[in-house]
């Protein structure tokens, strides 16, 4: 499919605004546009205005159709996706990033507060894919149009996957629908557990008005839908205060048995520039990039360059990347190494040769790390020089070679949000923790053949614990914007008896309140909204 279809969006009128935080900017900033309210029930004009709605997750706004959605310093810096990345990412013992900037060191450390830039940032742009999500169901409602119908459905998912990032991160968020009159007034604040059932509610309505499984590509479908409710219910005990691993497993079975999604055979083909699911059997649902029609520092470009530097992993050598490279930001920790590596393989926690910086020993193929200046890292803020790299996302294809529509400043590699691989952890967690480690083991092991080739990874159901379960999805999806949801939901992220270097901003890592697994809700929003109540320790 044409990745287009997530660039070509208008700029939407009369938006109703979510968020009070005065530096929401969305009025547009040409007159001309086209605006939705003119669109009438057109489904070509219609489809670019849902192309918006895609594109708010990924990048900054529609250049020159418009500029940026929300004015900031840095347009790239605080979009979605990486925004995103960095409070799911460098807040764990995944990654650190060395840069000084505002809010980067809050979040290394876990010494965030209600100011943090990122916080703001991603609550903000999270608001304003509500918003326009909101204003193309209102115009979209009702219509016959079997087309249109289909349109409104896939704007409800990706209002649905907004309130559910909403409800992991801050909880309890302002809560308006297309019901809502458009207009200034203060949002109600919805609590969490109200907001899960509203969200299940809607991803059940719409699930027969999507398209197909992987009907068109990179457009939300069945599969989106039935992926999305699984990690609903995978995460409800945290959500709720009540487990549906039953119900997770539905969903999961739902994706397994449509015969239509496989492991891909090389792990490495899901982070290159050729894993769209038009190639790659494995991609359920992401965000589209090209280098081409989605230019901006932003999705996998950020990830691939902020991981990248000028001594030991450049772009590129690594990535083919060679315009604005190695900003040398993001790494990994050597603790997690050690989960990465797996405590099962021939590596375990033993000292890493000097002749092997790249893991080429270790049998399990995930590995993507090499070695830097110095495994420790001395400070929070130390240079990316130190620590252990990752270059598991490319801008090359699977085979080395170059994308059909190579750009030499930004990658044409989609960022994962759905993967097969997590439908069947999924399944495997639900399974686990309702007692049934038989079945959930043949999950574990289908990840692992493809890892380490053969049957050499495999476990036993003896060896299957929480424990391995959460270091085996740190395998399968670092760097893939989910420990932190992982960790939370395990005990681990906070108060529990795991710690890594620099939580807590301690060198060797502390236990850090329990209050922490929820963000704060951004201070200007409270302070200018007086139907929000900031979340608990805040």
């Amino acid at each position: 499919m044409n990745k287009k279809i997530l660039i070509l969006g208008v700029v939407l009128s009369t938006v109703m605004i979510t968020s009070c935080v005065k530096d929401l900017i969305v009025n547009p900033n040409d007159p001309n546009i086209i605006m939705s309210g003119n669109l009438g029930n057109n489904p070509i004009y219609m489809k670019e205005a849902l192309g918006k709605i895609y594109a708010s997750f990924i990048i900054n706004g529609q250049g020159s159709n418009g500029g940026p959605d929300i004015s900031a310093p840095d347009n790239d810096f605080f979009t979605t996706t990486r925004a995103l990345w960095n409070c799911q990412e460098i807040t764990t013992d995944e990654a650190i990033c060395g840069w000084t900037d505002t809010g980067i060191g809050d979040l290394n450390t876990q010494t965030w507060s209600a100011t943090n830039p990122f916080l703001t940032a991603l609550y903000q742009r999270l608001s304003l894919s509500v918003t326009y999500a909101n204003d193309f169901i209102k115009k979209t409602n009702g219509s016959t149009d079997p087309t249109l119908i289909q349109y409104n459905a896939e704007a409800r998912f990706l209002r649905a996957l907004a309130y559910t990032w909403d409800m992991d991160l801050f909880a309890n968020p302002p809560f308006t629908t297309d019901a809502d009159v458009v207009g200034k007034f203060f949002p109600k604040q919805i609590q969490r557990a109200k907001l899960f059932n509203y969200v299940v509610s809607e991803l059940h309505g719409i699930e027969s008005k999507l398209g197909a499984p992987k009907f068109s590509y990179p457009e939300a479908d069945q599969a989106a839908c039935w992926m999305l409710l699984a990690r609903l219910y995978l995460n409800a005990e945290v959500f709720t205060g009540t487990a549906k691993w039953d119900s997770c497993k539905i969903y999961c079975d739902k994706v397994i048995s449509s015969g239509v999604y496989s492991l891909a055979a090389n792990y490495r083909q899901n982070f290159s520039a050729d894993n769209d699911g038009d190639h790659n059997p494995e991609m359920i649902f992401a965000w589209a990039q090209d280098g081409i029609n989605t230019q901006g520092y932003v999705g996998t470009t950020f990830i691939i360059e902020s991981c990248s530097d000028a001594t030991y992993i450049r772009a590129e050598r690594f990535h083919g990347l060679t315009s604005n490279t190695d900003w040398n930001g993001n790494r990994t920790k050597r603790q997690f190494m050690n989960v990465l590596v797996d405590t099962l393989a021939t590596y375990g926690n033993v000292p890493v040769p000097t002749s092997d910086s790249i893991f080429a020993q270790c049998p399990d193929k995930r590995v993507y790390l090499k070695t830097k200046k110095s495994m420790n890292i001395p400070s929070p803020s130390s240079s990316g020089d130190y620590g252990i790299g990752v270059y598991k996302f490319t801008a090359k294809n699977t085979d080395g070679s170059q994308a059909a529509d190579y750009n030499p400043a930004y990658a044409s590699t989609d960022f994962p949000v759905f993967r097969y691989a997590d439908a069947l952890l999924m399944r495997a967690e639900a399974l686990h923790r309702s007692g049934d480690n038989a079945n959930a083991v043949l999950d574990v092991n289908a990840i692992r053949s493809r890892a380490y080739g053969n049957a050499t990874g495999n476990i036993t159901a003896a060896q299957l614990t929480d424990d391995f379960l959460l270091a085996e999805r740190g395998r399968e999806f670092y760097f893939e914007a989910q420990r932190r949801t992982d960790l939370v939901r395990f005990g681990k992220f906070t108060n529990g008896n795991y710690n890594w270097p620099w939580k807590g901003n301690a060198l060797n890592g502390t236990n850090t309140d329990v209050h922490l697994n929820i963000f704060p809700i951004p201070g200007a929003e409270v302070s200018a909204n007086p139907n929000i109540i900031q979340n608990t320790g805040y």
